[in-house]
């Protein structure tokens, strides 16, 4: 069994988001996809995420709106999980859980281009199938030939969780964009 993980803070889950779930499903034979609610990102300032459990209700929220089906649940795994969260760590521990599942982790191009910030990130990429979507800036192709992953031929969509939080700050309608 293929599960694809595609972890997150989604703050908020958005039309970006939704449209690489989709992809997925419909172009990569997953078995499965989770989208993993990332409570703190170590690599990320924690003050400009929202509450950590409003966001998991709001993606399983989301989820059930746009009719992603059954095969897309949401994890709260590392709600479980003592800090620092590192992605290794996380995927080790559903792989203890699950010994029989094959894991492939989903990121952004943007991701990768700074995965040697990662915790153990020699180790991730070699134990790991990892995909990458592409994102605006970044050379998906060049940085997948580096470092061993698949390049996803997903559309880009041009929005990001903080250009809507920011936007929201100013006053604007972002609804739209949020899925």
């Amino acid at each position: 069994m293929n599960v694809a993980l595609y972890f997150g803070s989604f703050d908020p889950l958005h039309i970006g988001h939704i449209s690489i779930c989709r992809y997925l499903l419909k172009t990569t034979g997953i078995d499965q996809l989770r989208l993993v609610v990332s409570p703190k990102n170590p690599l990320k300032d924690g003050s400009r995420v929202s509450d950590p459990q409003k966001r998991l209700e709001n993606v399983r929220s989301a989820v059930k709106r746009a009719r992603l089906g059954r095969r897309v649940t949401v994890s709260d795994v590392e709600f479980n999980m003592p800090p620092p969260l590192f992605t290794l760590n996380t995927l080790r521990k559903l792989q203890t859980e699950e010994p029989g599942i094959r894991f492939i982790l989903i990121i952004g191009a943007d991701n990768l281009a700074i995965i040697e910030k990662w915790h153990k990130w020699k180790e991730l990429l070699q134990d790991y199938t990892v995909w990458v979507y592409p994102r605006h800036g970044y050379d998906a192709d060049a940085l997948c030939l580096k470092y061993g992953c698949q390049v996803l031929r997903a559309p880009m969509i041009e929005i990001s969780s903080t250009q809507i939080r920011e936007a929201e700050q100013r006053g604007v309608d972002m609804s739209g964009f949020k899925a």
